[in-house]
């Protein structure tokens, strides 16, 4: 089974910087596909980040130039670093697993940015 846990959220002021994390354990993290995702209040979950197994990276327009998706395969962890964090970025945030069994989530970690 696999498991996939975030951390790192959290309120920070607008122009402030975090770093989400992300551990996955029961699967060979290392041939996944991971992304980040978020759910702003009251609007669906959209994807933020993508990286390959590879480490080819992809972005919504919305980050780039702002956000910074990362992987240590040694560690099993995904990471986005945050800066230059805006009220809009307000949301919960997923961290997403793409196994050979489907798609792993985690439980999501709130990020609250406040102006």
């Amino acid at each position: 089974q696999v498991h996939v846990v975030e951390s790192g959220g959290g309120l920070v002021q607008a122009g402030g910087s975090l770093r989400l994390s992300c551990v996955v354990s029961g699967s060979l993290f290392r041939l996944n596909a991971m992304g980040w995702y978020r759910q702003p209040p009251g609007k669906q979950r959209e994807v933020v980040a993508l990286i390959s197994s590879s480490g080819s990276t992809n972005y919504a327009d919305s980050v780039k130039g702002r956000f910074t998706i990362s992987r240590d395969n040694a560690k099993n962890t995904v990471y986005l670093q945050m800066n230059s964090l805006k009220p809009e970025d307000t949301a919960v945030y997923y961290c997403n697993s793409k196994t050979p069994f489907g798609d792993a989530w985690g439980q999501g970690t709130q990020v609250t940015v406040s102006s």
